[in-house]
């Protein structure tokens, strides 16, 4: 290549990455920052969000359990797995959250700590250890209809003779980083004309482009920047209905 050819080519590529410069967000080839509580996921193509608090959360499905095939491999909080422990695989619960479980049918109740993710079969709402599943009768069955609720959980103790109790917190995420998902689109031209039209509502936007762990390869659009969960649904309530139906909440790296 000759040098004038050379030349030609450096200044048209530095002219494309100046006009995209400041536009689009560099690629993210780590895994997110985020505490694993409000880590998305990724599993046989769907992307899960984990939701960002526990408070008064309630849910009525059914109910799965796991067992030997899995005792002793990694959970996704990172704790092996242990089918005679008392814990529970939930989609979307933050990872720590402790749960009510009861048998709609016979009334018998357990309480488990979510340290896992799932499960990923249609209808399920959550899946618990070998013994969880005994206690509440539901080996045999393999799954049955509960009733899952966020509880605290209370530690009993003597202190100078007197017994007392400790209450654990739910988990409360309502204050952090947030913002609001607009769309999602596999053509950067879509994200950025999306980009302008929210800059003049909300002011600050963001182009997130394909995560190293999203084969879809979409760039997310992602607007404002709020402290408090609920005033980032409140704006997410109102950009739907102002025709944008896909806009939710997400939690964001500082």
């Amino acid at each position: 290549m000759s040098k004038i050819k050379i030349i030609i080519f450096l200044l048209i590529t530095a002219f494309v990455l100046s006009s995209c410069a400041g536009r689009v967000a560099p690629p993210r080839t780590v895994p997110s920052k985020l505490p694993p509580s409000l880590r998305p996921y990724e599993i046989n193509g769907v992307r899960y969000y984990p939701i960002p608090s526990a408070l008064g959360y309630t849910e009525e499905g059914i109910a799965s359990w796991y067992g030997d095939d899995f005792h002793g491999k990694p959970t996704s909080s990172g704790e092996p797995y242990n089918m005679h422990g008392m814990t529970a695989a939930h989609k979307t619960l933050p990872l720590g959250t402790h749960v009510k479980v009861v048998h709609r049918e016979n009334g018998k109740s357990i309480i488990v700590r979510v340290n896992d993710r799932g499960p990923f079969v249609s209808g399920r709402i959550i899946d618990l250890t070998y013994s969880a599943a005994k206690q509440l009768g539901m080996v045999d069955p393999g799954t049955i209809p509960v009733r899952v609720e966020a509880v605290q959980v209370a530690t009993e103790h003597s202190v100078d003779g007197r017994t007392r109790w400790d209450a654990e917190a739910i988990p409360d995420f309502r204050f952090g980083n947030f913002a609001i998902q607009v769309g999602a689109f596999q053509k950067v031209t879509n994200a950025l004309k999306l980009r302008e039209a929210m800059l003049k509502q909300l002011g600050k936007v963001h182009i997130h482009p394909p995560s190293y762990y999203d084969s879809a390869g979409f760039y997310r659009v992602q607007a404002g920047q709020y402290k408090d969960l609920f005033e980032a649904q409140k704006q997410a309530a109102t950009l739907r209905q102002q025709g944008y139906p896909a806009a939710f909440v997400v939690a964001v790296e500082e």
